[in-house]
């Protein structure tokens, strides 16, 4: 790990050597991707750097305790009763910040929510999950923008979006799976408690370069939107299906007045659907660093229930437990995600220990 961390180091040292030259300072596309490259690895240098001064501090701190000064002594053992503990936790930010990265990490993402089980319930589940991750995107200040909206009553039988933001996927992606909500619905008049889902499906969005589509496979059908949009759309056909007929993915865009607005969010929308459909067969042929990765995909796996006569929301892949869902519902969902993510890191340390 010291050697690794080492090469890092002087990589950093000469990519700021490269900032300061005068002839690469004069290629802006040079300079932004030094800079960029510069600013990823920075966090592990900077760490690696205090972990440095803090076992320099340990030492010197032990040899105090070897003084034959009874005062010196005791400065000594406070100093490292102090340090050894701070020690072993940049050892262990260190280990986890070596740990490989996901390339779609800091991508923007496309986020589908359907309604699963539940009728009418399950589509108010589905608006209340949408509500959730635009506030959560609001307090991040991230852009969030609807691509599609099938209207169910008054929620959502299901609802597409982007989410724009830094790190948006490394967030998000630990919201995939089925969500499942325990509650008495409002038209329930003897209070029973009804059960519902809906499904989260975190897309990385992809660039054209990313994803090759050979548009003879795709059907793309135009059609009257059945969305919002007032009188254009009962006049103008600018609703876009497109259908990869090789998967059978079929992607719908109909919220904008544009034909042409809805065919490139619908190209958006295909593209990250493809890409997330080769990522996951990689992951299944890479078997054991599947096995090593906490329900990021999976959308057949349950992963959280939310109980609001209890008040409970549980977390089932990390068998976590907390309280407090009028809060979870206003966006506040950074402990939930952290606690997963954190569970995941544990998971691929044991792992590389092992």
């Amino acid at each position: 790990m010291w050697e690794r961390l080492a090469e890092i180091e002087a990589r950093y040292e000469e990519l700021t050597r490269l900032l300061g030259d005068p002839e690469v300072v004069s290629d802006h596309r040079r300079v932004e991707e030094i800079a960029r490259e510069r600013a990823s690895i920075e966090p592990v240098v900077l760490l690696f750097r205090e972990r440095r001064e803090a076992s320099d501090a340990l030492d010197e701190a032990r040899a105090l305790v070897r003084d034959s000064d009874d005062e010196m002594r005791d400065l000594g053992r406070e100093e490292v009763d102090r340090l050894e503990p701070e020690l072993e936790r940049l050892d262990q930010a260190l280990r986890v910040a070596l740990l490989p990265k996901d390339p779609a990490d800091e991508r923007d993402v496309i986020v589908e929510i359907r309604a699963g089980a539940g009728g009418d319930e399950a589509a108010l589940f589905a608006a209340d999950l949408f509500g959730m991750y635009q506030r959560y995107a609001e307090e991040r200040r991230w852009k969030t923008e609807i691509l599609n909206t099938s209207a169910a009553g008054a929620g959502f039988k299901e609802i597409t979006f982007e989410v724009h933001g830094q790190g948006a996927y490394s967030r998000l992606k630990y919201e995939s799976g089925v969500h499942r909500v325990q509650r008495v619905p409002e038209t329930e008049s003897q209070g029973r408690i009804h059960t519902s889902t809906a499904t989260v499906a975190v897309l990385p969005e992809v660039d054209e370069v990313d994803v090759d589509i050979d548009w003879s496979d795709v059907r793309i059908d135009i059609f009257h939107s059945g969305g919002a949009g007032g009188q254009n759309v009962n006049k103008v056909a600018t609703a876009v299906r497109m259908t990869h007929e090789p998967t059978g993915i079929v992607v719908t865009c109909q919220d904008e007045r544009s034909q042409a607005k809805n065919r490139a969010k619908a190209e958006s929308v295909l593209r990250a659907r493809l890409y997330e459909l080769e990522r996951q067969k990689r992951d299944a042929e890479e078997a054991s660093a599947r096995r090593s990765q906490v329900g990021t995909g999976d959308r057949a796996e349950k992963i959280r229930t939310y109980n609001y006569p209890q008040d409970r929301i549980t977390d089932h892949r990390i068998n976590l437990t907390i309280h407090g869902i009028p809060r979870v519902m206003e966006g506040e969902i950074d402990g939930l995600i952290d606690a997963v993510s954190s569970d995941e890191q544990a998971r691929q340390l044991a792992a590389v220990a092992g």
